[in-house]
């Protein structure tokens, strides 16, 4: 679906929709055209190729979708692939996207896959400052790449307090449940979100310092900022990645001392009723003499000792911690 497509001449938008069936051969110098897609078929990218130069392999991939983030350079033109990112709280999980940008000197196609990815708020934006817009294709580029970048904020802000939270129940003592299955859904969530966006900063980072004929030398100080940004949200997501790491082997080892600890208890207690256990046990064995048996206080004597071999036990438990 053709979301949007515009002519744009010295910075400003020409009224109206530009018909994409139209050839720029043509048009004046100084002028581009913008061509945002949604999921498109094969049909509307036929359409879109009688003024957009397209390499096969562009359209392949525009299709199919599904592609690791890269920069391509075909001639003069430009191939950049993202994934944008939203994070799903109630499931603890990560949204993609991906957008596919192709950059000429004379025009600019995107292609949105999926829904957190809309750029309806970077057209207009851009549209109020013609004066960046007069860079040309690249301008175009870079708001969007900007865009994308920026969202991976919110995403990164609703993972580490995940992270906090989880943190907070593996060292909670109160607590009646083993937290490992969500520390393992956290952990499984970040290295899907360091594979989206690690690949991405190699091609921010060539934008940055390299020449292409369809970037303007003076966007490279705005890609490098983004490149900056990018790099920190990659450094915070390693962050994450080593402290939900130490909460896996912090929760394994509590979980160790916790069982030690009921296994001492669990001695301890056989321990104290053994004693009972075997005097009884003598008795059980029927014995035609006992020597308590002519005595008035045999049979509470000898309950006295049992009670005072446990008591005696108990308090040597507890006090050395089995207890």
């Amino acid at each position: 679906m053709i979301v949007d497509s515009a002519l744009y001449v010295d910075g400003v938008r020409r009224p109206g929709r530009f018909d994409t069936s139209d050839s720029l051969a043509t048009a004046a110098g100084g002028c581009f055209s913008w061509t945002g897609l949604f999921e498109p078929t094969k049909a509307e990218f036929d359409e879109i190729r009688r003024h957009v130069d397209l390499h096969d392999l562009v359209v392949e991939d525009a299709l199919n979708a599904h592609q690791r983030p890269k920069l391509e350079q075909y001639g003069e033109a430009l191939f950049l692939v993202l994934k944008t990112a939203k994070y799903v709280d109630h499931t603890e999980d990560v949204e993609f996207g991906e957008i596919q940008v192709w950059v000429t000197p004379r025009a600019v196609l995107h292609v949105r896959h999926n829904a957190p990815s809309k750029l309806v708020g970077v057209r207009a934006s851009l549209e109020a400052t013609p004066e960046r817009l007069r860079c040309g294709p690249g301008s175009v580029l870079h708001a969007i790449v900007d865009q994308v970048v920026d969202g991976y904020e919110p995403v990164i802000d609703g993972l580490e307090q995940d992270v906090r939270e989880v943190e907070r129940e593996v060292f909670n003592r109160h607590l009646g449940h083993n937290p490992v299955e969500r520390v393992y859904g956290l952990i499984r969530t970040v290295l899907v979100l360091q594979d989206a966006l690690t690949p991405l900063v190699g091609p921010l980072g060539d934008l940055s310092t390299k020449s292409y004929p369809t970037i303007d030398p003076a966007l490279r100080e705005y890609f490098r900022d983004a490149h900056d940004h990018l790099v920190a949200v990659v450094q915070r997501v390693g962050t994450l990645h080593d402290l939900l790491t130490g909460i896996l082997a912090a929760n394994l080892t509590r979980v160790s001392i916790r069982q030690n600890e009921d296994m001492r208890k669990i001695s301890a207690w056989v321990a104290i009723a053994a004693v009972p256990t075997m005097i009884a046990g003598i008795y059980g064995m029927n014995f035609e003499h006992m020597p308590e048996l002519g005595s008035t206080w045999g049979y509470p004597i000898t309950m006295l000792v049992m009670l005072g071999a446990c008591v005696g036990l108990y308090r040597k438990f507890k006090s050395s911690g089995w207890l």
